[in-house]
């Protein structure tokens, strides 16, 4: 009887790794990143909300006991990674800055926000009933809702709930009214300059080739200036 060795060589031990990679780096999924412009698009009804705004906290409505005042600067974040509306929140008692973004897969209002103990809570939810409700829970297993009514384009309200997890119903933690700062110089929609970036209006003007063009905050002027062509072209496009 006579035996026969399977000679391996370095060239077929080579082509063996390859398409053992080939196959792995198949069968790994692959991760898609966020839709900048779906994004903009499911965001663009709270595009109104782009400012400054004056806020007055209350414990309890109608009552001044434990009220308090606060200032909340909404802008556009386009970045790579985040891409939303930044909410920072100067002398807040629920948050210090929130990014509401939008979730294309699961068809979910996002907002991830930084709390002034330094911890961060993370909410989803949709639009009911003309008001934006967003539920997180914290590390003690209590669930938070946050519940936000645009009054008119110089109003909204801002309620914060919470409940217990094993408990159905949720008390109240506190609700601060916004007034905005100055006066709104273009309705969205109207007549007025309109942002290049996100369609909403546009206070805020910037150059390109000699052209003025409109932003509604500082956060599409920085996208603007990274790639006003880029910028452009999209607005040209949506237009037509």
């Amino acid at each position: 009887m006579s035996c026969h060795f399977l000679r391996v060589t370095p060239v077929f031990v080579t082509a063996s790794l390859l398409f053992l990679l080939n196959v792995l780096a198949k069968a790994e999924p692959e991760t898609k990143s966020p839709s900048k412009g779906a994004t903009i698009e499911a965001l663009r009804e709270f595009n109104g909300l782009i400012g400054s705004w004056r806020g007055i906290g209350q414990v309890k409505r109608g009552s001044t006991e434990g009220s308090w005042q606060e200032k909340a600067d909404l802008v556009w974040e386009l970045k790579p990674k985040s891409t939303g509306i930044r909410i920072n929140v100067d002398e807040g008692k629920e948050w210090k800055t929130a990014l509401l973004a939008y979730d294309e897969a699961g068809k979910v209002f996002t907002l991830a926000a930084d709390l002034p103990d330094k911890s961060t809570r993370k909410y989803q939810g949709k639009v009911s009933e003309k008001r934006l409700v967003l539920e997180g829970a914290d590390t003690n297993k209590d669930v938070h809702r946050i519940t936000l009514t645009i009054l008119n384009e110089n109003r909204m309200l801002m309620l914060f709930e919470k409940r217990p997890e094993q408990q159905s119903f949720f008390t109240r933690v506190g609700e601060v009214g916004y007034q905005r700062q100055g006066t709104k110089i273009a309705a969205v929609g109207g007549s007025g300059p309109i942002c290049v970036v996100t369609g909403g209006a546009g206070t805020i003007p910037v150059m390109y080739k000699g052209k003025t063009y409109y932003v509604c905050c500082t956060g599409c002027r920085d996208a603007f200036n990274d790639d006003p062509e880029g910028t452009l072209a999209a607005f040209a496009k949506k237009k037509e």
